[in-house]
């Protein structure tokens, strides 16, 4: 992976050169390392649009490979903000478009950035479980996913992802900048789009957060092998 050093050196320069060489270094690393599947891609050609893409989380490298795979409809990517404040994989994020939001609070102001990009037209892509799975397996999401699917109206396309995890594994230690790209095969399943449930008469707050989380994971599990499935099997 690239320096910490050259990876500040690079985010001194002016804004257009900063994303001319991050995508360059970007695609020298995918074309050597990852060998990308993708298969569903048909499901994207006559959905509605904005709409919200939502998949599983392995890996530093799981955008990288979404932003090449969906292309056509080009989302901006939901990310943590501490990805932007480190000089090394702020290169990745200087590739795809973004909107931070701060993991764990109240981010009002995260959350009226990506309400009103929705509302101008703009897809997004969020990973539900907050943060990269350590045990390559789906672990329990957050709710955030659901206040933002039910503010903005949008409906939500679903996407199975794995062999990131092998791409550019999640450093023992949780260091970021010491994590490098290995040699892969990376496969994205692309599936159908759908409308959030509405809540049942019977249901109360609780019950219909809790159904309609799980309906939402299990439609990205049911696009996985079932070693990765973990809490959603």
């Amino acid at each position: 992976m690239i320096t910490a050093t050259a990876a500040r050196i690079i985010n001194f320069l002016p804004d257009k050169w900063v994303t001319s060489i991050s995508k360059n270094i970007i695609n020298n690393y995918l074309n050597k390392y990852a060998n990308i599947h993708i298969t569903g891609s048909e499901n994207l050609k006559e959905i509605q649009t904005p709409t919200i893409f939502v998949c599983n989380h392995l890996s530093n490298s799981d955008g990288l490979v979404l932003d090449k795979a969906l292309k056509a409809i080009d989302p901006t990517f939901v990310a943590g903000e501490k990805l932007s404040n480190n000089a090394v994989t702020s290169i990745g994020v200087n590739v795809m478009k973004t909107t931070t939001i701060k993991p764990n609070t109240a981010d009002k102001e995260g959350l009226e950035k990506i309400i009103k990009l929705v509302k101008q037209g703009e897809s997004l892509l969020i990973f539900p479980e907050g943060t990269r799975s350590r045990a390559s397996n789906l672990i329990e999401a957050k709710k955030g996913i659901l206040l933002i699917a039910r503010l903005t109206g949008a409906p939500i396309v679903p996407i199975g992802l794995y062999g990131t995890e092998k791409l550019l594994p999640i450093h023992q230690d949780g260091n970021m900048k010491a994590e490098t790209f290995n040699k892969a095969d990376v496969h994205i399943q692309i599936g159908q789009q759908f409308e959030l449930l509405q809540r049942a008469k019977e249901q109360d707050k609780k019950e219909y957060e809790e159904f309609t989380l799980t309906y939402i994971m299990k439609k990205i599990a049911e696009l996985l092998p079932e070693g990765y499935r973990g809490v959603y099997k």
